[in-house]
């Protein structure tokens, strides 16, 4: 795995990022990982052109990642390459056949589901990413069941995270790290940079 360094505490991703001032205060924050929206059809969705300039504001020490779902392999690498991010995280239902097919280029990848799994690794991907599932909408799903079983390795929650549940969240399941996007938002599609500094200062207690 490239990219990802090993952390004492939780490990942030601040995803769905449009503007430098978003990705200056996630960086400055200390997030351990920034994300650009590159899947069709999100408010959040930016152009190749604009997240290789947000990418390049980020210091090495943080992972800049793209967000895929449902594109061809082609494309990902496409818009990876115009993007100027060091990760791929896929978002759909994309096989292991994508992850050994990128593996090879050296990028740091992320498996994002709404499935129950066990470990993290079953694809090939460096995380795994457990998220709601509607991905994006801010809907939490219950991840305080009883029923719920954590994967094993390095694994990121997602989905309906904000500045006042994440702590919780991080206690109740002992996630290696978190993943939030409408959680730091004013409004759909728009980040606040004083949510963003909150989530992460919340997440780390």
């Amino acid at each position: 795995m490239t990219d990802v360094a090993d952390v004492a505490d939780v490990f942030i991703k601040i995803c769905g990022l449009k503007t430098g001032a978003d990705v200056d205060a996630a960086v400055a924050a200390g997030a351990g990982a920034v994300g650009f929206v590159f899947a069709p059809g999100s408010p959040r969705t930016v152009e190749a052109a604009v997240a290789r300039e947000l990418a390049a504001r980020v210091p090495d020490s943080v992972l800049t990642v793209g967000v895929f779902r449902g594109q061809s392999v082609d494309e990902v690498r496409r818009l990876t390459e115009a993007g100027g991010v060091r990760g791929v995280q896929l978002h759909g239902d994309e096989g292991p056949e994508y992850y050994e097919a990128l593996r090879a280029e050296g990028r740091t990848l992320l498996r994002a589901t709404a499935r129950h799994v066990e470990r993290c690794g079953e694809y090939g991907e460096d995380l795994l990413l457990i998220d709601a599932p509607d991905p994006g909408s801010g809907k939490p799903w219950n991840w305080a069941a009883a029923g719920f079983t954590a994967p094993s390795g390095r694994w990121l929650l997602a989905g309906g995270l904000t500045p006042d549940n994440v702590r919780r969240a991080v206690e109740t399941t002992g996630a290696w790290g978190v993943d939030v996007s409408s959680g730091v938002e004013r409004e759909r599609g728009v980040k606040s940079p004083d949510l963003i500094r909150a989530f992460i200062e919340a997440a780390r207690g």
